[in-house]
């Protein structure tokens, strides 16, 4: 019997080894192609950032960085030309910020809603129809926000012009509570069971569960989410083209009409300037100032993060 066990489990072992043989040229593969897609991925991005130094470098041999970034006026397209940023970097700081105030809150609520209060019928129908905001084409978003959202705000606040940055920061506030509620709602769900049913043994509610322990637990993911909703309202082209207007103005009242980073590309890119003209390298001047804008905040959620889950 002794000898015949050991026959079976030298068998045994020489079929793991085959199997093990055999499943190595797919793991190497899959390995491959893990690696592959992340050196195509870097490539991309540096592909990008050497598109916008090497043309915008001309740009900036005629103007000084000084003057770019401290200019108060945006003209290159006017005859008495000026080349200073901050016109476009408040329309696009005023607009994302307003989207901000509106995303965050209602966003973290829904998913702290659908992860811990909804029943599960009710968050499978929810969840897909957030979601399905998300794909709704944002030029449709900009045409809500002219034909609806800025009427009803002119009923409310005298003067108020059709073009104005308040309508243009709600409605991508709108647009961008899919990205916040499903990235969070994921990450709180992700959370280990154990801590919610350490929270209940210690006498905590529902509600203390959910703000007191799972929402920190989850605060990475959440960060993330964060992240990538601040990132898109901040490249928000179409809703801030058609309802804030294409006209650069220096201003921090949400009542006036202003133009963005974003929307400015897109006039620009119209086709109407010579290629290699100076103000044709203007768009990859302001391409530079918007992917610096995304790359701090994607650093800032990096850092945050880290010291978040050392603290915690």
């Amino acid at each position: 019997m002794n000898g015949r066990a050991a026959a079976v489990g030298k068998v045994s072992r020489r079929d793991e080894a085959a199997v093990a043989l055999r499943a190595r040229p797919v793991e190497r593969t899959i390995e491959l192609s893990m690696l592959l897609s992340a050196v195509f991925s870097i490539l991309i991005t540096t592909g990008i950032v050497y598109v916008l130094v090497t043309e915008a470098a001309p740009f900036f041999r005629q103007v000084s960085l000084w003057e770019f970034l401290t200019d108060t006026q945006w003209t290159p397209l006017f005859a008495d030309k000026h080349f200073g940023i901050l016109p476009l970097l408040c329309g696009t700081l005023m607009t994302t910020g307003i989207a901000i105030l509106v995303a965050l809150p209602l966003g973290t609520a829904i998913a702290i809603w659908l992860s811990e209060f909804a029943r599960p019928g009710v968050r499978e129908v929810v969840k897909p129809i957030l979601e399905l905001l998300s794909a709704v084409p944002t030029v449709v978003f900009g045409y809500f926000a002219v034909q609806l959202v800025s009427p009803g705000l002119q009923m409310l606040i005298r003067d108020l012009n059709l073009f104005n940055m308040l309508a243009a920061g709600l409605v991508m506030g709108i647009m961008i509570v899919p990205y916040v509620t499903s990235l969070s709602e994921d990450a709180m769900r992700a959370v280990p069971m154990l801590l919610r049913e350490g929270s209940y043994g210690m006498g905590a509610g529902q509600v203390t569960t959910a703000f007191r322990v799972v929402f920190p637990a989850a605060l990475s993911g959440i960060g993330a989410a964060y992240t990538l909703a601040i990132s898109r309202a901040v490249g928000e082209t179409m809703i801030v083209a058609i309802a804030a207007g294409t006209q650069p103005n220096l201003t921090w009242n949400p009542l006036e009409g202003a133009a963005t980073i974003s929307a400015y590309i897109v006039q620009v890119s119209m086709g109407d300037l010579p290629h290699g003209s100076l103000e044709y390298q203007t768009i990859f001047a302001a391409g530079i100032a918007l992917f610096l804008m995304t790359l701090v905040l994607n650093l800032l959620s990096v850092i945050l993060r880290a010291r978040y889950r050392q603290a915690y």
